[in-house]
């Protein structure tokens, strides 16, 4: 046996004492605790994370990190999700640790690892995605907020939309156009900017589930320091795609087990519902499985990619695109089996996405609705599906451009 097959079993092993060690007795998932119970829960699950070196999974050791190769890491998220227990418990961790945390270490200088990675560790900073928005969609080449260089700091002109949790963010990562003469794909940059400062205002966005997870931020006269860029001036756009990558293939492992187990309390639901040996409904569970299965094979691919030590590429838009359509069609046919019940609110309210949930009943109809609603966005935000099928057809399939796209000069 190798050294770093040793090193590996060593931190699952870690990882699986920890779960036996530190979970209560009784412990169904956390999206069995009510509201109050899961805030008290959270807030004491990070600090016991950062103590067990649980946090930064694959960051090497020296910046604080657990220093594990991607298939460790990998497994240890199927164990954290099979038992309903929140790798991410801040609501920023997702955007630090999935987001930009791999971001700083493949394109971040050395004085940047330094500075930044052990604050996203301590929770020191919270980090807000700024990507999207009003007159862009989806399209990254067509961002206007506007970043100038003046006396040794960046100033920032502009507005972002659909940003994730930037209500609880103290610093937001952002693309900005520095060169408005460059075409279109050839003028961004990534700018780290400090959001308690008076040039940044924040608003929240209610969505039709009555959180709210977004916000709009805007950006007048924003400030941040010369040397908070990641890479050169002009390299905004191959690392902005890089970073969708990274998000797409680091959580491939947690969302399989994430959809899996789903599929479990959806087969349960069924069953409940007396509907388990209808024929539709059991070729539509078949049809569910079926596309969880595939996922799994992308997500592998993905993984044993990225531990060869490869960038992210195009081929994360096939993940992207297919788990959004998966899992608009499974919501619907939880929806379709719970009929007449499917407009009540009753139970525990759903957790947003499918790791931290499964536990809870499968008869949540509060649940449910959430996750229903949730997967209606999904083929919108992190990149809609037009904007994947674009990228596959051009990037990776070998198809023309869309004459936009030429006459821009992309």
């Amino acid at each position: 046996m190798t050294n770093k097959s040793v090193a590996g079993s060593e931190s699952v092993s870690r990882a699986t004492n920890f779960l036996k060690r530190e979970l209560p007795v009784g412990w169904r998932g956390v999206g069995a605790l009510s509201s109050e119970e899961r805030e008290e829960f959270l807030i004491t699950w990070r600090k016991k994370l950062v103590d067990a070196g649980l946090l930064g999974l694959s960051w090497p050791t020296e910046y604080g990190g657990a220093g594990m190769n991607l298939v460790d890491q990998s497994e240890v998220q199927r164990i954290f999700t099979e038992v309903g227990a929140p790798l991410l418990p801040a609501a920023s961790d997702a955007n630090g640790f999935a987001l930009l945390g791999p971001t700083i270490l493949a394109w971040g200088s050395e004085e940047q690892k330094r500075y930044f990675l052990p604050r996203i560790l301590s929770g020191e900073h919270r980090w807000a995605q700024g990507y999207s928005e009003p007159d862009a969609g989806s399209d990254l080449f067509a961002l206007r907020t506007k970043a100038t260089l003046t006396d040794g700091e960046w100033v920032v002109d502009g507005q972002k939309v659909w940003t994730s949790h930037g209500q609880h963010a103290n610093w937001l990562f952002t693309l900005v156009r520095t060169d408005p003469q460059a075409p279109k794909a050839k003028g961004l940059s990534f700018l780290l900017v400090p959001m308690e400062q008076p040039g940044v205002l924040v608003r929240t966005i209610r969505t039709m589930t009555g959180a709210t997870e977004f916000c709009e931020v805007f950006l007048d006269s924003a400030r941040t320091k010369a040397e908070h860029i990641i890479g050169k001036p002009g390299d905004g756009a191959k690392i902005g795609l890089a970073l969708l990558g990274y998000e797409r293939s680091t959580a491939a492992a947690g969302k399989y087990v994430g959809y899996a187990i789903e599929f479990r309390r959806l087969c349960r639901l069924a069953a409940d519902h007396g509907l388990i040996d209808d024929r539709a409904i059991r070729q539509e569970l078949a049809r569910a499985y079926t596309k969880i299965e595939i996922m799994n094979e992308l997500g592998r691919a993905s993984i044993a990619s990225a531990a060869r030590g490869e960038q992210p590429g195009a081929e994360s838009s096939i993940l992207k695109m297919y788990e959004s359509h998966y899992h608009q069609l499974s919501t619907e046919l939880a929806m379709r089996i719970l009929g007449g019940d499917g407009i009540l609110r009753e139970g525990q309210p759903g957790q947003g996405g499918t790791s931290p949930e499964p536990l809870g009943s499968p008869d949540s109809t509060y649940a449910w609705q959430d996750q229903f609603m949730m997967a209606r966005a999904k083929t919108i935000y992190g990149g809609s599906v037009q904007i994947q099928r674009n990228t596959i057809g051009e990037r990776i399939l070998g198809l023309p451009r869309e004459p936009q796209n030429l006459k821009e000069g992309q």
